[in-house]
């Protein structure tokens, strides 16, 4: 059985920057204040900290900032302003975050001001005509019942110098940026000007991403509800695929390069009996490829449910080396393939099939959040203007080891967190699905 390690990081890997000593009181009125010795674990096993042979010394243990209140801040928050905007595609919880950070950087700090930039990063650009939102209390109290973002979104780059220009015609102190992996990586560009120009401005992010990809962020919000609402289609899939002879049900969920929301809705509803992810590339033909698998699963029990990410099989398909406004390679559609192969592979056999196809990627991704989502949400959005408050920049909050924590953005945008196939998790989904555990043929 294969074996993976965890990866062995250094203190000056997790250290946060600040942008200056904090002096100034906190203004919050009850509740713990978090202590700068407070940390959480990095590494998690003991296998990843301790070599088990040899002489050399063992990695020292690495820890995580804690998030939370500190006693002292670096802005005073009378005079402190804020902006929020969020980025890339929707995710249930984006309207939840943005409510709890206006509603804590009112009514626990006081602040003054807290602008919405709209349509994402474009908003700051001013040939973009966006007009700029005075988020109050009184107009966020009750976007957490709707999906979306009350802010809109839009993806692609926009020019650095430009936002930052802006940042400081509305004498910024905090931004808050709620996006995936391509916002993380703006975030840092921002930061990288905003230290150039020696700004005391705080860059703080949120890790958005439905499909649970955000290295460090465990998990994602909006993850859960999108497991929730994927469930719901695969029992319709697999109420499809009974109730015909010759029945399947096909169902594409997101994940473009990571499989996490297929393959946990599996396991939610064990009713999948093939669950197709990038992570594990399969083929299609051959003795061990798919197509066999499926024929052999049909034969058998007259119906089944396929449930398939949309970065899936992309090696089948050919990418033609196109890229979005993101910068993200333009997938191939694997349901169009895999619908066209089915239907020829029964057909060769005089076998009429009844194959019933669900994409709700877009019902998945507009609703709003369910209540695990909501907590998860407001905490992020709390504990990062506990952050900007403190002066700290450069952080992406987090939840590590059951803790709210700050973690780098350099680690964030290091790669894209993705199921490990040889991990027990993915062991558990073959398992719920009895599917084999390759579906190559050379590994047959």
């Amino acid at each position: 059985m294969k074996t993976c390690r965890e990866p062995i990081y250094k203190q000056q890997d997790v250290t946060i920057r600040q942008l200056g000593a904090p002096k100034v009181k906190s203004p919050l009125a009850f509740g713990r204040f978090v202590d700068e010795e407070d940390a959480v674990l990095v590494n998690i096993s003991r296998k990843s900290a301790f070599k088990p042979k040899g002489r050399q010394k063992p990695p020292e243990q690495i820890y995580f900032e804690m998030a939370g209140p500190r006693e002292k801040v670096y802005f005073d928050p009378s005079k402190a302003k804020c902006a929020i905007v969020t980025c890339g595609g929707l995710c249930p919880g984006l309207n939840d975050v943005i409510r709890a950070i206006v509603m804590t950087a009112h009514h626990q700090y006081n602040v003054p001001s807290v602008l919405g930039i709209q349509f994402g990063l474009a908003g700051f650009i001013p040939d973009e005509g966006y007009d700029v939102v005075e988020l109050k209390p009184e107009n966020v109290n009750q976007i957490h019942e709707f999906g979306g973002t009350m802010l809109g979104s839009s993806r692609g780059p926009q020019p650095v110098d430009q936002i930052v220009d802006a940042l400081e015609r509305m004498n910024i102190s905090i931004v808050f940026l709620i996006g995936g992996d391509g916002t993380m990586r703006a975030a840092e560009k921002i930061l990288a000007e905003v230290s150039k120009r020696n700004l005391s401005i705080s860059i703080v992010g949120l890790p958005k991403t439905i499909d649970n990809d955000i290295n460090f962020a465990s998990p994602s919000f909006g993850f859960d509800t999108a497991v929730d609402k994927a469930t719901e289609a695969i029992r319709c899939a697999h109420v499809e695929a009974t109730g015909a002879p010759w029945g399947i049900g096909l169902v594409k969920l997101m994940g473009r390069e990571s499989g996490f929301i297929a393959a946990q809705s599996a396991m939610a509803l064990q009713d999948v009996n093939f669950v197709l992810v990038p992570e594990d590339p399969f083929d299609l033909h051959g003795p061990n490829g798919f197509l066999e698998h499926l024929d052999k699963r049909m034969h058998n029990r007259g119906h089944a449910v396929i449930v398939v990410a949309e970065g899936a099989g992309q090696e089948i398909i050919g990418q033609s080396g196109e890229k979005d406004k993101s910068g993200n390679v333009v997938l191939g559609d694997i349901s169009t393939v895999l619908k066209k192969e089915i239907k020829e592979h029964f057909a060769k056999q005089n076998i009429e099939i009844t194959l019933k196809y669900i994409d709700p990627s877009y019902i998945i991704r507009s609703v709003p959040a369910n209540s695990n989502d909501r907590i998860y949400c407001s905490f992020l959005g709390i504990n990062a203007v506990h952050a900007g408050m403190s002066g700290r920049t450069g952080l992406v909050i987090s939840r590590w080891n059951g803790r709210y924590v700050h973690i780098p953005m350099e680690l964030v945008t290091q790669k894209r967190k993705r199921i490990n196939i040889c991990s027990n998790y993915w062991r558990a989904v073959l398992e719920s699905t009895g599917q084999p555990s390759s579906m190559r043929n050379e590994d047959a």
